[in-house]
């Protein structure tokens, strides 16, 4: 019996289902046909009928039509009774050999857990209230020459379950679950954004120069024009373009390729939200990114408050928000003396593990230093601002302090979810700071950006969210792997 599958070993599993293929065809049965109409899912199909008193459902059966994998086959002679699922929802199919008759009886006989059917029969319920169908006629849709994992058991390594997503999704109904909250939070920050006089654009993916952040990038060549790309870093550079043309508000869910390590909230390729907002500045930022998300829990989870682990996560507004200095000295045992003063700085850097101490400017090793120290504890949503204008070379200056830039990365769950600025606008100093930064890392000045921006660009707010992450808290997963669909991962000698 199809049931009893999973007590024999893997191969003779798979040559037994291709010999029932083989068998299939001798029958002259398609095992794999291109159609089988449904007016519904099984799930929508259920909801329908839950809706029909049981009297009422006995005196006219309805007939019905529905398709989907089998997923339990519990046999009793010339009697089985089918779990037949669309992923979300089942249904009970009740066959019997008399009702199918030889030729459908000897086709149910080869069918197995995990191939798809088609199922024809009236509706009824059984005697314990189970909402079932009759079947007058069973159709094979596609064989399955693997055999299904077990439910509970078959599909636990979670590298596993990344690699062979598909299984995962069969075996485990919370990941299902987890990436259907992902699809609501993506939708929900259309509707959201779209609701404020946001337009949704697209932006080239793969750009001429590497542009938009700091990152390594990946590299390719298109050999018709004989020139290499660079897969974007960011789309900054072109969404900022659009407020010069004249678009006051736009976003972009895009693809971001970083050609850098992976870990548990690190992916090569990531999802990210940017939006850009004229006559904003990033203190109006700070406020629409805590209005956006606790609307976005409140529709994805149902709260505001939201396991993290052993923790709980507090999204009631206002946030915290305190500047980089001081969440040095609140989460250390440093003081300003020891952020003040280059000799005393580098000690400090010293002491916390940061590398290349020497080549790094005050304002980076300040910075290294607030991932040393307070990162990791920021459990509870904060903003951190007054970051230095020497590592934010796109942000505009405070009013008043040069050397500092109004700019914010907010935190929680002990990660970065966003990074926004009052966008630098004046296009002498952004040249200023590109030319700065191209004879620091050898890379090379947007002259197209620039142009642009000689054009006149308003004063704009900008902003950028890490859709992943902020997946990771919504569903309180810890690694990056369990809210991408197919993460990159390093290919096994045996694959």
């Amino acid at each position: 019996m199809a049931e009893q599958e999973t007590q024999q070993p893997v191969e003779q599993l798979i040559a037994n289902r291709r010999e029932k293929l083989a068998s299939l065809r001798e029958l002259g049965v398609d095992p794999y046909p291109r159609r089988f109409r449904v007016p519904e899912s099984i799930g929508s199909l259920r909801e329908r009928l839950d809706a029909i008193a049981p009297d009422e459902l006995s005196a006219d059966p309805p007939k019905v039509r529905m398709a989907g994998r089998i997923q339990a086959i519990r046999g009793h002679g010339k009697v089985a009774f089918v779990d037949l699922t669309d992923g979300a929802a089942k249904l009970q199919v009740y066959v019997r050999r008399d009702r199918l008759g030889e030729d459908g009886w000897k086709l149910f006989k080869l069918m197995d857990l995990g191939d798809f059917a088609g199922v024809e029969g009236e509706a009824f319920r059984t005697r314990t209230g189970e909402l079932s169908v009759a079947a007058d006629r069973v159709t094979l849709l596609s064989k399955g020459l693997r055999p299904m994992p077990e439910k509970y058991h078959g599909l636990t390594d979670r590298e596993a379950r990344a690699r062979q997503r598909y299984l995962d999704l069969l075996a485990n109904p919370d990941s299902r679950a987890e990436f259907e909250a992902r699809s609501r939070l993506v939708s929900g920050i259309r509707r959201f954004l779209e609701a404020r006089g946001f337009l949704e654009v697209e932006t080239p993916m793969m750009h001429p120069i590497p542009g938009g952040a700091s990152a390594r990038p990946f590299v390719t060549h298109h050999n018709t024009m004989d020139m290499d790309l660079y897969l974007r870093i960011a789309p900054e550079l072109y969404l900022k373009r659009l407020i010069v043309g004249g678009f006051e508000r736009v976003f972009e869910l895009n693809r971001n390729f970083r050609n850098e390590g992976i870990s548990t909230r690190h992916n090569p390729e990531f999802t990210m939200l940017e939006f850009y907002w004229a006559y904003a500045d990033y203190e109006l930022l700070m406020d629409l990114t805590e209005e956006m998300i606790c609307h976005l829990a409140e529709q994805v989870v149902g709260s505001l408050t939201l396991p993290w682990g052993e923790a709980t996560i507090d999204l009631k507004r206002p946030w915290t928000r305190l500047s980089l200095q001081d969440a040095v000295l609140t989460y250390s045992d440093l003081t300003p003396e020891d952020l003040g003063e280059r000799s005393r700085l580098e000690k400090a850097a010293e002491r916390f593990g940061v590398e290349k101490i020497a080549e790094r400017t005050d304002g980076k090793l300040l910075a290294e230093l607030f991932e040393a120290t307070a990162e990791s504890e920021l459990m509870q949503p904060t903003f951190i601002t007054g970051f230095p204008r020497a590592i934010s070379p796109l942000a505009k200056s405070t009013a008043g302090d040069p050397d500092t830039v109004e700019r914010f990365e907010l935190y929680m769950g002990g990660m970065e979810i966003a990074n926004a600025y009052t966008e630098l606008n004046d296009p002498i100093e952004q040249r200023r700071r590109f030319e700065e930064q191209a004879r620091a890392t050898g890379g090379v000045v947007d002259e197209d950006f620039l142009r642009a921006l000689e054009y006149g660009m308003p004063p704009t707010g900008g902003e950028g969210i890490g859709i992943d992450r902020l997946v990771m808290l919504m569903t309180n997963r810890a690694s990056i792997r369990d809210v991408i669909l197919f993460p990159l991962l390093r290919p096994r000698l045996s694959e």
